[in-house]
């Protein structure tokens, strides 16, 4: 299998709609339903785990863009919140994220223009979610811990 594909397994756990995803990698996922709907409330659900993508994606490109510059981050974290279409399929309309660095080096401009390489250049799971959510974004610089 070439660097452009991926592939993943996924197996339903009993009889219930818990289930294991296993990737290319070798790593394991699981994602779960609401008891309500049959399932054990265990892991997340598939539409947070996307939200979870968006949040790793980015934020390995925003700390990689501030490393490379050069840039200390004492600690880091981000806040991403989804709006739902209210009809079948639900997809994501609104998207917004908010990073936050904690550092003395920290300038406004540095923090800005990593996460415009992230959002406009490198995260391909921001790329994906354009096409059916508006995304947006702000920060927080904080003194460092």
């Amino acid at each position: 299998m070439s660097e452009q594909t991926m592939k993943i397994d996924l197996y339903n756990v009993g009889e219930s709609l818990t289930f294991v995803a296993k990737a290319d990698s070798g790593h394991f996922i699981t994602m779960d339903a609401p008891e309500s709907l049959g399932g054990h409330n265990s892991a997340s659900r598939p539409m947070e785990v996307i939200l979870q993508a968006l949040a790793g994606c980015t934020g390995m490109d925003v700390l990689s863009i501030l490393k490379k510059k050069r840039v200390k981050v004492d600690h880091f974290a981000m806040t991403v919140t989804g709006e739902r279409a209210e009809t079948h399929p639900k997809v994501f309309t609104k998207i917004h994220l908010t990073y936050k660095f904690w550092g003395e080096d920290i300038t406004e401009s540095a923090a800005e223009r990593a996460i415009e390489l992230s959002e406009t250049k490198y995260c391909s799971v921001s790329a994906m979610l354009k096409s059916t959510a508006e995304i947006s974004s702000s920060f927080e610089i904080n003194p460092a811990d």
